[in-house]
């Protein structure tokens, strides 16, 4: 007869059969029972110093390996600090897994200390969540949980546990097969689609396809290089998709949308063809939507049969796995004559090459020079996470990212203090890679306690904080939509950030001179501890800069 376990040691050994080996949370009294259950497993706990900042750690670990993370709150407070991570993680495709404690069953619905509805709370953001009513409920809604958050559009799902159930007694059999009903993602493109598809490319004249984060989380980065091998037409992506393929790859424009490059934006208005893989389409990206399907046909590549059509009309919707989709276009014979647009996006490639111009501002740091230094020194197999903000769009444009899953940034969220913790996550995942977080001083105060996570954890993650005493994106807008009218965007009472390094124990150093850009970079990169290079940065310094003419 087999022995009843606790559902707080059911919970744990889920995980372990889910081959899951690193966790980020902060206990609580309702979660109590699952942490002392933690005791006698080999799992890593990670203990962040706010929730939010163990949702955005689990999702950097999950972007840099691939496997699904996982974050730990108790009931309340606890929980709902872990919303805006949750969401992030929805809005960007990335498989999580969040545990939460809850009061007592009998307490549920009477305002008890420390009780909030989390599931109906995180409904609308969510792939699925859980309120468990039973131990014996625990090995079935582990099991369907990891498969929903990583199988079709990966993302989010929620279990909430009340600290009674964790105490409940069981035994445990973990299912090896899952019958969802309603619930079968498409992942193969139809013949139909194929013969469609075929006739669209055979006709068109200025293709372009457009890679989004579907292609990485869809493990379909090296089919679209086949495919741009076999079929050469210019590739862009949005921010998610960087990295889809090399930053110098010959066909790759850069990123589109209103802080993307000319190139790709140029080619994206000009296409009669548009091959959106893996994106959203949301309006950072795509503005003018509307006015691009009128001129363009659109196929939509998706996994999500809610995402097509939803941002901008799809001539030929395209519900498939991203991977499998573009092995088919990879194996049409297929034979375009698009050389005359081949040579116009050439063009605009070489007047883009070595742009921006020059730096301005003297007695500051030059980002575009800083980020690109930086990413020649750091090298291809080391990964940057990013804060939100002109920070972000600065590493966009001019940080080289030549593999998938080296550029981790919130996309769909715009979360800011998301960097840092995201960072702590992305080295657990990959400890023997350099794990760089470019910050902004604004958002990087957002978080910026999880620098005694990272000392705790010893993990020599690197900060590069690009300070303008400003909240740097606000301002620029401000300036060029308000007529320079600054409201609330003034940071001049910033802390000592160099005194803040030390008191966490961080090697650090201060910037301000162009010239000094490469000794200083060279310093932090081969220094084996944590490190904050902050860099001043002219505060009117803007994230757009003209196209040098020809």
């Amino acid at each position: 007869m087999n022995a009843k376990i606790t559902g707080a040691q059911a919970m744990v050994r889920a995980l372990e059969l889910e081959k899951i080996e690193t966790v980020f949370g902060y206990p609580g009294a309702a979660i109590c029972p699952f942490y002392d259950a933690l005791l006698d497993s080999d799992l890593h706990h990670v203990l962040t110093r706010n929730e939010q900042g163990a949702a955005h750690a689990a999702s950097g670990y999950a972007r840099a390996s691939g496997k699904t993370g996982v974050c730990i709150a108790t009931s309340g407070p606890g929980a709902t600090n872990l919303i805006t991570g949750i969401a992030t993680a929805y809005m960007d495709s990335i498989p999580l897994i969040a545990i939460t404690g809850q009061v007592a069953s009998d307490l549920i619905g009477s305002d008890s200390f420390q009780e909030v509805d989390i599931t109906g709370a995180t409904s609308p953001f969510t792939k699925h969540n859980y309120l468990v009513k039973s131990a014996y409920d625990l090995p079935r809604v582990f099991r369907e949980a990891f498969y929903l958050a990583a199988s079709g559009r990966p993302g989010p799902v929620l279990i909430d546990v009340p600290v009674d159930v964790q105490a409940q007694l069981l035994v445990f059999n973990y299912p090896e097969t899952i019958t969802l009903p309603g619930y079968k993602p498409n992942r193969m493109i139809s013949e139909t689609e194929k013969e469609k598809l075929y006739e669209l490319l055979r006709q068109s004249q200025r293709p372009v396809i457009c890679a989004g984060g579907g292609i990485i989380s869809g493990h379909a980065s090296e089919s679209l290089i086949k495919l741009l091998s076999r079929h050469p037409m210019p590739v862009i992506t949005t921010m998610m998709g960087i990295g889809s393929v090399p930053c110098d790859h010959p066909l790759y424009l850069g990123t589109m949308g209103s802080h993307g490059t000319f190139a790709a934006n140029f080619a994206l208005h000009h296409a009669d063809l548009v091959i959106l893989a893996g994106a959203r389409v949301g309006n950072r990206a795509m503005g003018s939507a509307a006015e691009i399907a009128r001129k363009a046909k659109i196929v939509h590549i998706d996994i999500d049969p809610a995402e097509i059509g939803k941002n901008i009309k799809a001539h030929l919707p395209v519900l498939s796995d991203a991977r499998l989709a573009l092995d088919a276009i990879t194996a049409f014979n297929l034979k375009m004559d698009i050389s005359q647009w081949l040579d116009q996006i050439e063009s605009l490639r070489e007047r883009q090459h070595n742009w921006p111009p020059e730096p301005v501002y003297k007695n500051s740091i030059y980002p575009p020079l800083l980020l690109r230094r930086l990413g020649e020194k750091a090298g291809p197999e080391a990964i940057i996470t990013t804060e939100v903000g002109q920070n972000q769009i600065w590493a966009a444009n001019h940080y080289p990212i030549r593999k998938p899953r080296t550029f981790i940034s919130s996309g769909g969220m715009g979360t800011m203090g998301y960097g840092l913790p995201a960072a702590l996550g992305v080295k657990c995942a990959c400890p023997d890679k350099t794990v760089i977080a470019v910050s902004g001083d604004g958002s990087l105060q957002m978080s910026l306690q999880e620098m005694g996570t990272i000392k705790q954890q010893k993990l020599p993650v690197k900060i590069l904080l690009l300070n303008n005493n400003r909240l740097g994106m606000v301002h620029e807008i401000q300036s060029l939509k308000y007529n320079r009218r600054y409201s609330q965007v003034f940071l001049e009472e910033n802390p000592d950030f160099q005194q803040l390094a030390a008191a966490y124990g961080f090697d650090h150093a201060f910037l301000s001179d162009n010239k000094q850009i490469d000794p200083a970079l060279d310093r932090m990169l081969e220094s084996g501890k944590p490190y904050l290079l902050e860099c001043r940065i002219d505060p009117h310094e803007p994230t757009l800069y003209p196209l040098r003419k020809e």
